[in-house]
């Protein structure tokens, strides 16, 4: 993945109001990255989870789903409220969506999609239901980071591209 440092991605606190669009029982694991790109018309929330998830390269979507399956999260397939790579859209308005997935090993996570004013919130939340859990995310977390700011920063620009 394209791992470019762009100084219009940076990560950022989780507001208590993001924070609140979460559904897991409790948060043990949140991170949040704002990404900035000027658009010739604002993006919707559901813009944005087409610019990250489904517009990224195939290389990229197929090292995303093996990875997810790796750390033992479930894929959605074919759920009446729809998914996204697997992610199962629990909630969405133009101004947020949020993907979740439930886990083989008691770590369900999700990640919320947030349009503000000429950028995305994007968060990523995850429950640690026992020790394994705890321990397969210490693992994951310092590869998690910088794939999650890769994506965001490939689809900043798209977004900017008008793509």
């Amino acid at each position: 993945m394209d791992m470019l440092k762009n100084r219009s991605t940076r990560r950022v606190a989780v507001t208590a109001a993001a924070r609140a669009l979460c559904t897991l029982s409790h948060i043990d694991y949140e991170d949040g990255f704002l990404v900035e790109a000027a658009a010739a018309q604002e993006p919707t929330a559901s813009d944005w989870v087409k610019a990250v998830l489904e517009d990224a390269p195939i290389a990229d979507k197929a090292k995303l789903m093996l990875g997810w399956s790796a750390i033992g999260l479930i894929p959605t397939v074919n759920r009446s409220s729809g998914s996204v790579l697997g992610w199962e859209i629990r909630a969405r308005t133009d101004d947020f969506v949020l993907l979740g997935r439930s886990s083989l090993i008691g770590m369900p996570g999700e990640l919320l999609f947030k349009r503000e004013p000429g950028s995305l919130l994007f968060a990523t939340f995850v429950q640690h239901d026992n020790k394994i859990a705890r321990t397969v995310w210490a693992a994951t977390e310092p590869q998690h980071v910088p794939i999650v700011q890769g994506l965001l920063e490939q689809a900043g620009r798209r977004i900017a591209a008008g793509a």
